[in-house]
């Protein structure tokens, strides 16, 4: 992933946790991409997406600190004495992210469990695999074609019952509720297959996204995880992931290339959601610790 500072914001903030004192951070630059050339003249540092993981901490240039708020309970010791959460994933297909996440947890990668999953199509793949693995499923909307489905009030009202922590979103093609996010703040998080806001809103989903990256002669594509509010691929970034986009791709291998990336990136983030170690700026833009590094972010 591709991570952009602006060493010329003047924002300050602290860490709470047991940091007494703000922490100082060192600042690595690299080379621009070539579809950021507009960040140049925004002042934009760009880091590379092979220097993502072993990230350098940001030491704020002019010796400023950081002020995060904790998306969870309170920042975590490398996972130690945080309490296992309880996730709902949202699908509408085949659910590959889903399972790739529940595999997590089973691993125990994830420090959480899916224990609800929510579907617009009571016999698609992913609710299929959480019946094969004793996951509930709840339907929602009620449609014609699927009459059992839930209202928005009920949606949330049987969500409550499983004392939901966080709600993913795996392939959902239907606009979440007001009612839920209300219910829900910071809490659902939703995976998209181009980087955004490049390729998104109402109708960029699945295919038709790669097949859009592919004609605009855009290099880079890639996944991005996001928080939900109520509009459509809006919401506050929080990772994503650049992979390239070959000379002669077809939408199938771009599609695959960047699956791969949303499978290890969804896990990874739902390990540091369950962790407690997403945490937010003062300026509403989260990011996540470094379970290894808690001085590190990205």
């Amino acid at each position: 992933m591709d991570t952009l500072f602006n060493p010329s914001s003047t924002s300050s903030f602290t860490f709470i946790q047991t940091h007494k004192n703000p922490q100082s951070f060192s600042l690595r630059t690299c080379d621009y991409l070539p579809f950021s050339s507009q960040f140049k003249t925004q002042g934009w540092v760009c880091l590379k997406a092979h220097e993502f993981h072993n990230l350098t901490p940001l030491n704020v240039l002019k010796k400023t600190g950081l002020k995060c708020v904790s998306s969870g309970e309170g920042l975590a010791d490398e996972g130690e004495g945080v309490r296992r959460k309880n996730l709902a994933v949202f699908v509408s297909g085949g659910g590959s992210n889903f399972r790739a996440v529940h595999q997590a947890t089973v691993s125990g990668d994830v420090h959480g469990s899916f224990v609800v999953l929510v579907t617009n199509k009571h016999d698609c793949g992913g609710a299929n695999y959480a019946r094969e693995n004793g996951i509930p499923v709840i339907i929602y909307p009620n449609t014609k074609g699927e009459p059992e489905g839930l209202s928005s009030t009920d949606l949330v009202a049987a969500l409550s019952k499983y004392k939901i922590d966080f709600i993913l979103l795996a392939g959902y093609l239907k606009l979440i509720p007001s009612e839920l996010i209300r219910a829900y703040p910071k809490s659902i998080l939703n995976i998209h297959p181009s980087l955004l806001p490049a390729f998104g809103g109402k109708g960029y989903y699945g295919t038709k996204v790669h097949k859009a990256v592919i004609a605009s002669g855009a290099r880079y594509s890639g996944p991005t995880i996001h928080f939900v509010d109520e509009h459509y691929d809006t919401g506050r970034i929080l990772a994503q992931r650049i992979v390239p986009v070959l000379a002669n791709d077809t939408v199938e291998e771009l599609a695959a290339r960047v699956l791969r990336q949303e499978h290890k990136m969804y896990a990874e983030v739902a390990a540091a959601v369950c962790d407690e170690r997403v945490i937010w700026r003062e300026d509403g833009v989260p990011i996540i610790q470094s379970k290894a590094n808690p001085n590190h972010y990205s």
